[in-house]
Order: structure tokens, then C-alpha cells, then sequence
């Protein structure tokens, strides 16, 4: 499964779960049921995956955390805020750098019509 495959399951998920639930709920929950519908379809989904970095051959596993990565292909990165910021998208990018993958979605769910809340970020893709 290609990376845009995955996205567009994701895409059509997050969709699903802002039609019932609407904005307004901690990232922990939209979280919790993108990990659990996203299983449900058979997807390989790892949630608060640690990145580790590496730095002259030591391998720090500090601070950084994936919200869930998808077939080992796309990182998503879930946010419930009123407005995102270059900084979220530099946040993202920065997660591809370090596990060498191409594509990650941040997702808003604090917004009035999901399709304005999902932000691609690519690497090398």
C-alpha cells in the first residue's frame, strides 16, 4: 500500500469520526478512535511511538513521540486546537527527517469542516 493509499483511508476516517463527534474534544480522544478505526480496517497503526534520535552514533530515546504511524509509512500527527502554525507542520517534517519516511498528515480537529483541519507535510515523496 503506497503512501497516498494510506492517506486517503486516513483522510476518509478522520472524516467519519468529525461527522459524529464534531470539534472540540482533547487530541487524546480523536486519538484513541483514529488508532481504533484505523486498526479495524486491518492497518498497522503504532501510537505514541517514540522517535529516537541520533547524534554521533548515540541513539537518544528523548522527547520525541509519533501520536501514530500508520504501515510504518505515514506519520500522523493529531492536534485539537484553534489554529494551526508553521510550527506543527516544521514539527511533522521534522518527525520524517528522523524516521527517513516520506509522507504525514496533521490533522485538526478543531475545526468546523475536517477537509480544513488535514495538512500533508512531505519529505523526498
Amino acid at each position: 500500500m503506497t503512501e497516498n493509499e494510506i492517506s486517503a483511508i486516513v483522510v476518509d476516517v478522520c472524516y467519519k469520526i468529525h461527522v459524529k463527534l464534531g470539534p472540540g474534544l482533547l487530541e487524546s480522544v480523536y486519538e484513541a478512535i483514529l488508532h481504533h478505526e484505523l486498526t479495524k480496517k486491518g492497518l498497522s497503526v503504532e501510537r505514541q511511538k517514540v522517535l529516537p534520535v541520533i547524534w554521533d552514533a548515540i541513539h537518544l530515546d528523548i522527547g520525541f513521540r509519533a501520536d501514530l504511524i500508520v504501515e510504518n509509512k505515514v506519520i500522523l500527527e493529531i492536534k485539537s486546537i484553534e489554529q494551526l502554525t508553521d510550527i506543527h507542520a516544521k514539527q511533522v517534517l521534522t518527525y520524517l527527517k528522523i524516521t527517513k519516511m516520506k509522507l504525514g498528515l496533521l490533522i485538526n480537529f478543531n475545526v468546523p469542516i475536517i477537509k480544513f483541519g488535514i495538512k500533508r507535510v512531505v519529505s523526498n515523496l
